[in-house]
């Protein structure tokens, strides 16, 4: 009865499998994000980053201010300014400042991208479901200790931490996905884990806006951080216990070629590398937008709360945007060939740059709206991305490939942010936003309009309908 039972279930076992890595995904994210959103309560504590003269009133709207505070540059004229004998303004941490963006970015970012070619090439080895297991559970630790630091340091080492455990979600999941799914349903799939990202960076508004005013067992800050590190230690547990490695299996172009490829060979076609220079790109867009959207609407917007807003235009619109550009994929790829995905990254890349950068000139509203249509068609980008790279790779270098291939992503796209302090600091908050948010953005959408047309102006191997090209085709490129 009860193998019977199981037969009856067994359908249910791949979306059940999409759900605990997707689920993973997004609980590593928290973690990434949420430091974002907490910057300015965890300054507070800990003693880092810049001082400056802030709006400290829940009465006051800013129209009503005979002064505004940014325009105090000490402490003692910055608690000097009063409105009818009540002072609004405190000179305190603001979460900004370099140690932020070192904490946000290169911290993270450089163990992040040489763990992930490490378990990348582990990963074409070894069990992945355990490798998973091990990786998932050392984040949860890190996030987990994170609400428990006294020192900058501290937080420092444990952000470290974090992202050598997150650095295998990717490429691991990534081969784990392409082994249990078939190509038609490839790109959806990719895309409904890829949201991970979004759905992470979307929670961390709530979560790291709400929950230290709850100040739930006088913890403030500190349970945001608790809180997602016990969750991500249950999925760890259900990871262990509940998945199996799945046959490996060709896929895509490689299906119709049995020739072995080096790594090479693979790394450096031409495809392989305009596609990761344009990820680069647009992966520096959306961080720089994702590391300093709370911190620039709280400045910039005192008055208005947008923490919800946020949460929905990420968690509700990114997503919807995330599931239509994998179905869109996914349909078109069945009549005209991977190339299709392609074209779908770049149209989506044009139609979301002017929004993008409606979403930091606008005031509150029409910034919320902007940013809502940026996000939907932003956001489909990165599982069909992933859908591109597995297609076009061997299958003993898939997740090598994925490694290697975040490692230059993240170490361009994850490493530029931290201009926008220098350059806020020269120009302005919001033209910074402009150049490293939407331009890059503009600049990405240029790079997967000329991948249409590499190599010698067609996609190779069988992978496309017509049958053009070849493997031999396929690394022309490399050994001209």
């Amino acid at each position: 009865m009860f193998r019977s039972a199981m037969q009856t279930l067994a359908f249910l076992y791949k979306p059940y499998a999409l759900a605990i890595l997707s689920i993973g995904y997004v609980l590593a994210e928290l973690g990434h994000f949420v430091i974002g959103v907490t910057s300015k309560e965890i300054a507070k504590d800990l003693h880092y980053g810049d001082i400056s003269c802030q709006f400290n009133s829940t009465t006051l709207w800013l129209v009503d201010l005979p002064v505004q505070c940014e325009t105090a540059k000490n402490s003692t004229y910055c608690e000097s300014l009063e409105l009818n004998g009540s002072h609004y303004c405190e000179w305190n941490y603001n979460g900004l400042g370099l140690d932020y963006q070192i904490l946000a970015g290169p911290s993270f970012i450089a163990v992040y991208t040489i763990v992930g070619i490490i378990l990348g090439i582990a990963a074409d080895r070894y069990n992945r479901v355990r490798l998973l297991t091990v990786c998932t559970l050392v984040f949860s630790v890190a996030i987990f200790l994170s609400g428990a630091v006294k020192e900058y340091w501290q937080l420092l080492i444990l952000r470290m931490v974090l992202a050598a455990g997150e650095a295998g979600c990717n490429p691991m999941a990534t081969g784990l996905l392409s082994d249990w799914f078939e190509e038609e349903q490839r790109g959806l799939v990719m895309s409904i884990f890829n949201w991970g990202i979004y759905g992470g960076y979307g929670i961390a508004f709530p979560v790291g806006r709400y929950v230290p005013d709850l100040n739930v067992w006088d913890l403030g800050w500190r349970a945001c951080y608790y809180g997602a590190g016990v969750i991500g230690l249950i999925i760890a547990v259900l990871t262990s216990l509940t998945l199996t490695e799945p046959k490996r299996k060709t896929i895509g172009e490689e299906a119709n070629d049995g020739k072995q490829v080096s790594i090479w060979k693979a790394l450096l076609q031409p495809r392989i590398i305009l596609l990761c220079l344009a990820a680069s790109i647009r992966h520096c867009g959306g961080l720089c937008f994702a590391y300093n959207c709370d911190l620039y609407y709280r400045d910039y917007f005192p008055d208005y709360d947008l923490g919800w807003w946020l949460f929905a235009v990420t968690i509700v619109i990114g997503s919807i945007g995330v599931v239509v550009g994998g179905i869109i994929s996914d349909k078109i790829v069945t009549k005209m060939g991977i190339r299709s995905r392609v074209a779908c990254l770049a149209i989506s890349q044009i139609i979301a740059t002017p929004f993008a950068f409606g979403s930091v000139y606008f005031n509150p509203l029409w910034a919320m709206i902007t940013l809502g249509i940026s996000y939907f068609f932003a956001e489909m980008w990165f599982g069909i991305l992933f859908a591109i790279v597995v297609e076009i790779v061997p299958l003993n270098l898939r997740s090598t490939t994925v490694g290697v291939f975040l490692f230059v992503m993240n170490n361009i796209g994850g490493n530029l942010p931290i201009l926008v302090e220098p350059t806020r600091m020269a120009i302005g908050f919001r033209e910074s936003l402009y150049i490293y948010y939407a331009g890059a953005y503009g600049i990405s959408k240029f790079h997967y309009v000329l991948l249409h047309y590499v190599p010698n102006g067609r996609i190779c191997g069988g992978g496309e309908k017509s049958g053009q090209g070849s493997e031999e085709d396929c690394f022309a490129g490399v050994r001209q």
